[in-house]
């Protein structure tokens, strides 16, 4: 085992020693994104709603964070968006939202708030990403999802810009990435090495040659198979955090969970993350201390068959956010320092009795 190995371990340790010891201590601010243009089914933009109605402020306040919740962002269709390259879908409104997320993410985490952004599809990550990296330039980015979001507008086969966002963020492909109407505003920021993928099972031909050649770090579902996620994160770890603590990102699709799991969602792919696989990632994401800014995106209520199907769905959402702010699978309970002692009046009463 090599020593990054084994300090990352002893550090982790010792951040779960700390957290054992007191309640979360978060400040959180919520920030909805009720968008659906990065894609084509309708319903996404209910996702932010349908996690509140599942309980998040009150699981998140429960565990002691201090919750601020921003309300939902107002996004608007510009007229007249017409196809990029006969190709890509609404760019000049996706770009505009993308800005504007990008500017309340900005806020929030320069507010010394852990960022959460509820979504929404995928292609928001642009803005999410691009304000908290206004803020902590170093970030890196775990993104765990069934698949890269890594076309680029001259590669993407369905147009849709919920499969490009990470080529609009890597520095490596700033040459591949046309100026697109919208994307003006935008900025890579951040480098191949500084991205982990976890959960990949559903990748287009330029996915995988771009993951192949500029060397980024990815782990599908046959990886996770093989290694057992503990390994995986530890692998995560030492990729992003071996030469030094810095803010991480998570981008969570919940479409990287089985579709059994997570039926209300888009693009669903058999063969995904069971629910402890998942809620163990965002466990030992949690026991860094150095998650700064989250996504949660594409829980798409329309999709799902009946009401359990929802209910499912954003329910698994809740869990694996407060999993990251702080909740354990052992329960959420009060801190008991010591155990009671019987008292010597009991004692006395028991003799008496004992005696008649």
């Amino acid at each position: 085992m090599s020593i990054k190995s084994n300090f990352l371990r002893l550090l982790k340790q010792q951040v779960s020693a700390a957290h054992l010891q007191k309640k979360c201590s978060h400040s959180v601010a919520v920030i909805g994104a009720p968008f659906s243009k990065g894609q084509k089914r309708r319903g996404v933009e209910h996702g932010p709603a349908a996690i509140r109605s599942a309980g998040l402020l009150e699981r998140l306040s429960g565990l002691g964070c201090s919750v601020y919740d921003i309300g939902d962002l107002n996004f608007s269709q510009v007229p007249n968006d017409e196809l990029y390259n006969n190709t890509v879908k609404y760019p000049r409104t996706v770009g505009l939202a993308c800005q504007v997320l990008a500017n309340a993410v900005s806020r929030a985490v320069g507010a010394g708030h852990t960022c959460i952004t509820l979504g929404g599809d995928h292609s928001l990550a642009v803005g999410s990403i691009n304000g908290h990296a206004q803020q902590c330039p170093d970030l890196c980015v775990i993104w765990v999802d069934a698949h890269a979001d890594i076309n680029t507008p001259l590669t993407t086969p369905s147009g849709n810009l919920h499969g490009q966002p990470v080529s609009f963020l890597l520095r490596e492909l700033q040459d591949k990435v046309p100026l697109i109407p919208g994307f003006s505003w935008t900025k890579p920021c951040i480098s191949s090495a500084d991205i982990v993928y976890i959960g990949l099972r559903d990748l287009d031909p330029a996915e995988i040659f771009i993951l192949k050649k500029y060397g980024i770090t990815y782990f599908s579902m046959r990886h996770i198979d093989c290694m057992g996620i503990q390994k995986v994160m530890e692998r995560t770890f030492d990729q992003l955090l071996g030469r030094g603590q810095r803010p991480i990102h998570l981008s969570f699709d919940i479409d990287a969970f089985d579709p059994m799991l997570a039926p209300a969602t888009g693009t669903p792919v058999m063969g995904g993350l069971t629910y402890r696989e998942g809620v163990y990632i965002t466990e030992e994401i949690h026991n860094t201390g150095m998650l700064s800014a989250m996504d949660l995106v594409e829980v798409n209520p329309v999709l799902g068959a009946n009401s359990e199907e929802v209910k499912a769905t954003a329910s698994l959402a809740v869990d694996v956010i407060a999993s990251c702010l702080g909740q354990t699978r052992e329960g959420a309970h009060a801190i008991i320092d010591e155990l009671p002692t019987p008292s010597t009046t009991y004692e006395s009463d028991n003799e008496e009795q004992v005696r008649i």
